[in-house]
């Protein structure tokens, strides 16, 4: 279990230049020894604001600084120009960031990202008449192709609004690899089954997660993705949470999504949701569960007691949109030590893949459903856009901060435009000021994937010629098929 979200800073309107003595700057003798080779650097970015933590994981800001990167890994944030003993060869690639803000890359921590093609094709319903008239009987139609393209037109706005990794729960997931792979990104990848499947699906599962892990140099992760407790029976459930520890993997799978959720399972089984993924044995395992607003005051000590590495992802604005009556409880899973990440889920129910918006409406709803303007501040939001982002999707170790030794995933944010001005606090500023369009550079690894907002992986007017040219065979749904059925 990691340790719980630290407290906000006593300092609450922090700028830019508000810190003489910025948390997370390091000296030479801090890079790690095996990053300390006289290689030529890779990657230098020069006078940015660049958003750290320190040692106790309180974000700062260090002014006026050099971050220089080296075999895909982050060597150094020191404040100041580069060190002129830094070597430099013809393929370094420089980045004055004059007036923005360099972050680490987000996460989006639980999305379906070939749903794009389904954006707005189902608005103003309930979750029941959302999947049953609509999207399971549109993604019985679903072919490779479609998959195809919507991945890479997610990839695309993702990349754009500063995502840098995501965690996917999907079909024809050799597809979402390999679009993957092409884009850049980082990602953790799930192909989801149901019961109904019998014993082929969570096979499947379990052969896509080993045939693709630490694949694209690394860049790709994998998971056993079960979809629900109401349409994965217990057997498989216990099979899965086998399955995960014999392989090492995190397993990714939606509970409790609501309180109906919660309540239908307490009618027919007696135990909710996350007592039914405690039956089966996946608190024991490292486990990704998504949106989590039906949990209830009696899964907290279930919760509590897990063996395994245990995350929660929140979507607040498909929440919203269903009308939805309760949100993630941030702040019991707080105290529980279960890091909360941020996510957008599929853009059929979101109609966005924004993370920024997620990050200020995790802010704001925590607010609101606390009954407390103190909670959730600017900087626990960015904590949760990053470490906390991080740690949910089993990279905890690799990325979610800019420090020596992290992978080299970076996000610069200009802060220049008229709504963010003026700046008096920084935090509140990216947290409720800054949108997805003023990140302007996306890292990595600590390759340069977009750049001054021009796109360097993949073509979007391309990708959308072709899907709008596919869009009338994928939404038939005069044949009557369901995928499942959605009776919880």
């Amino acid at each position: 279990m990691t340790s719980p979200e630290p407290t906000p800073d006593a300092t609450t309107n922090t700028s830019a230049g508000d810190q003489a003595d910025p948390p997370g700057t390091n000296s030479p003798a801090d890079v790690p020894a095996d990053l300390s080779a006289r290689l030529p650097a890779d990657l230098i970015i020069t006078r940015c604001t660049a958003l750290v933590h320190d040692e106790h994981e309180q974000i700062g800001f260090v002014e006026d600084a050099t971050i220089v990167v080296r075999g895909g890994r982050i060597e150094s944030v020191t404040a100041g120009p580069v060190d002129v003993d830094v070597p430099v060869a013809e393929h370094t690639v420089r980045i004055d960031a004059h007036g923005q803000v360099a972050m680490p890359g987000l996460v989006n921590c639980h999305t379906h990202a070939p749903m794009v093609t389904l954006r707005g094709i189902a608005e103003d319903l309930p979750i029941e008449e959302w999947f049953n008239d609509f999207v399971w009987p549109i993604e019985s139609n679903l072919q490779e192709k479609d998959v195809e393209l919507g991945a890479r037109l997610a990839c695309a706005e993702m990349i754009r609004g500063g995502v840098t990794c995501f965690a996917d729960h999907y079909f024809s997931m050799d597809t979402v690899a390999a679009v993957t792979a092409e884009s850049g990104m980082r990602a953790n990848l799930g192909q989801a089954f149901f019961s109904s499947q019998g014993a082929e699906g969570r096979e499947q599962s379990l052969e896509f997660a080993l045939r693709h892990r630490d694949t694209a140099d690394g860049r790709i992760t994998t998971s056993l993705a079960p979809h629900a407790p109401y349409t994965v029976e217990d057997a498989d459930l216990a099979a899965t949470a086998q399955l995960a520890r014999e392989h090492g993997l995190l397993v990714h799978i939606h509970a409790s999504e609501n309180r109906d959720q919660a309540d239908t399972s307490l009618a027919r089984h007696g135990r909710t949701p996350i007592e039914v993924l405690a039956g089966a044995g996946l608190l024991d395992t490292d486990l990704l569960i998504a949106h989590g607003t039906g949990i209830l005051e009696r899964d907290l000590p279930v919760l509590g007691r897990a063996t395994g590495r245990i995350a929660v992802a929140s979507a607040p604005r498909g929440y919203l949109k269903f009308a939805w009556p309760t949100t993630t409880p941030v702040r019991a899973l707080r105290e529980l030590g279960i890091p909360v990440g941020l996510a957008t889920d599929g853009a059929a129910s979101n109609s966005s893949l924004d993370v920024w918006e997620s990050m200020a409406l995790t802010a704001l709803v925590q607010k609101f459903t606390e009954g407390d303007p103190r909670w959730l501040t600017s900087r626990q939001a960015l904590h949760h856009a990053t470490l906390q982002s991080a740690r949910a999707v089993g990279l905890g170790e690799e990325i979610g901060s800019l420090a020596p030794g992290r992978r080299a995933d970076i996000i610069l944010v200009d802060v220049s435009g008229p709504h963010t001005q003026p700046v008096h606090d920084l935090a509140a500023t990216l947290v409720h000021s800054a949108r997805a369009g003023d990140v302007r550079t996306t890292i990595v690894d600590g390759r340069v994937i977009m750049r001054d907002r021009e796109l360097l992986t993949l073509d979007v007017p391309a990708i959308v010629g072709e899907m709008k040219e596919r869009m009338p065979v994928l939404i038939d749904r005069s044949h009557g098929k369901r995928v499942q059925e959605y009776d919880s």
